[in-house]
């Protein structure tokens, strides 16, 4: 992982990164997935990921495949982990609403979101910000549910 001063091409990178995420059919699929696609169960993801033909599928898709790209330009060297991980959210909170039913999209998709996954693990600045953000998301999920406790916080 690159780490410390990104170099200007680092800065050209990001600065595209940004640009193809305004892209109008990006920007619809990036507001339904952060803020209305909210699965609560394995089955509820996979209504959606195998709906092949639907817009909310082709978002799905369109969506995790940017980000599992950009992880990928970072685990590869062309971006730098810090910059990448400082100018960007988006890629860890879509895991942590994930993270739930993770093992079990696993179990029929083993590289699901792997490579965001494998940017966590290899960069401490993005296991910091997944962490801080999977936090956010459960405290979300429980207020989406009507609990005002995290799920860790209430009692079985």
């Amino acid at each position: 992982m690159s780490q410390g001063i990104a170099s200007n091409a680092d800065a050209e990178i990001i600065l595209k990164l940004y640009e193809l995420r305004t892209e109008t059919v990006m920007r619809q699929a990036r507001a339904w997935i952060t803020g209305e696609f909210w699965p609560a169960t394995a089955e509820e993801f996979f209504a959606v990921q195998y709906d092949s033909g639907s817009e909310r599928n082709a978002w799905l898709r369109q969506v995790v495949t940017y980000w599992e790209m950009a992880a990928s330009l970072v685990l590869h060297g062309a971006l730098s982990a810090d910059l990448f991980v400082d100018c960007n959210a988006e890629p860890f909170f879509i895991l942590a609403k994930l993270s739930h039913i993770l093992p079990e999209i696993h179990v029929k998709l083993p590289t699901y979101f792997s490579k965001t996954l494998r940017l966590v693990d290899n960069s401490q600045a993005a296991a910091t910000r997944y962490e801080a953000i999977k936090k956010n998301v459960e405290n979300m999920r429980a207020a989406r549910s009507g609990n005002s406790l995290p799920p860790s916080q209430t009692t079985r």
